[in-house]
C-alpha cells in the first residue's frame, strides 16, 4: 500500500495545498466566474489553466484574469488536442500537493472542494472521485441516455478495473500529486476518464469516492 507522504500528514481543512487544473476549450462565457469562484476556496493554491486551442475570446479572457491572482499559471495550445492532453500538460505543471480536474464551465460546484480534498487530508485516501450518483447532492434532471451512457461506461470499466465506481466519467477527479505524477496520460481526448480509471486502479493506492453536486447544461446552453 502506498504510504501518506509526510506533506500530505502535515495538510489541514485550512491549508491551501490543492492545484486546480482547468481545462478550457471555448468557454468565455464562463470562465471568469468559475475562476473566480475556484481562486475564493481556501484550500486552492494554485490554478493551472490551459487553454485547448480556443477559437473565442477565451485566451483574451484569460489573460485578463490572470492578472488578478498570482496563482493563476496559464499556459495554451497552439491548436485544439483534447481534454487529455490539456490535463497532461496541466498536470505536469502542477507542485501543490494535491491535485484536481475542474472543467471550465459551471457544472461543477468548486465549494466542495474540502469534500473531496477531506479523505486526502486526513490520510485516508490517494484518489477521490466525486460521483453524481452517489449520494445527496442536488443534480439537475437532464438526459435520460447521457446517465444511462454514463451508467454503462461505468459498469464496462467497473468490470475491467474490478473497482466499484459508481460514476467514472466524473469531471471531479483528485490526486495526491505523487499518485499523478506516477501517471502517463496517453489520450488525447476524452478517452482519459477510463484511462486514468484504469491506471490508477493498477496502483497500489486507496481510492474513495464521495457524492458531489452537479449543475448539468443542456446543449442549448453550450454543453
Amino acid at each position: 500500500m502506498t504510504p501518506v507522504s509526510s506533506a500530505t500528514k502535515e495538510l489541514s481543512d485550512n491549508t491551501p495545498c490543492l492545484g486546480v487544473i482547468v481545462p478550457v476549450y471555448n468557454e468565455a462565457a464562463t470562465i471568469s466566474n468559475i475562476i473566480k469562484t475556484v481562486l475564493a476556496q481556501p484550500l486552492v493554491a494554485e490554478v493551472i489553466i490551459v487553454d485547448d486551442g480556443s477559437k473565442d475570446s477565451t485566451w483574451n479572457v484569460l489573460q485578463l484574469v490572470a492578472k488578478l491572482d498570482t496563482r493563476i499559471k496559464l499556459h495554451r495550445h497552439d491548436i485544439n488536442r483534447g481534454k487529455g492532453a490539456a490535463l497532461r500538460t496541466g498536470f505536469s505543471m502542477g507542485t501543490a500537493p494535491i491535485l484536481m480536474v475542474q472543467d471550465g464551465d459551471l457544472e461543477y460546484d468548486p465549494a466542495e472542494y474540502p469534500v473531496l480534498c477531506r479523505p486526502i487530508i486526513s490520510g485516508k485516501a490517494d484518489v477521490v472521485f466525486g460521483s453524481r450518483f452517489a449520494g445527496s447532492g442536488a443534480h439537475r434532471v437532464l438526459y435520460y441516455w447521457h446517465s444511462f451512457g454514463n451508467k454503462l461506461l461505468t459498469l464496462v470499466s467497473n468490470m475491467a478495473t474490478n473497482l466499484n465506481l459508481t460514476d467514472m466519467e466524473t469531471g471531479y477527479k483528485v490526486f495526491r500529486r505523487e499518485v499523478i505524477k506516477r501517471i502517463t496520460i496517453e489520450e488525447d481526448r476524452f478517452g482519459f476518464e477510463p484511462e486514468i480509471v484504469a491506471k490508477v486502479a493498477k496502483l497500489d493506492v486507496r481510492i474513495y469516492e464521495v457524492a458531489i453536486s452537479y449543475y448539468g447544461r443542456t446543449y442549448a446552453e453550450g454543453k
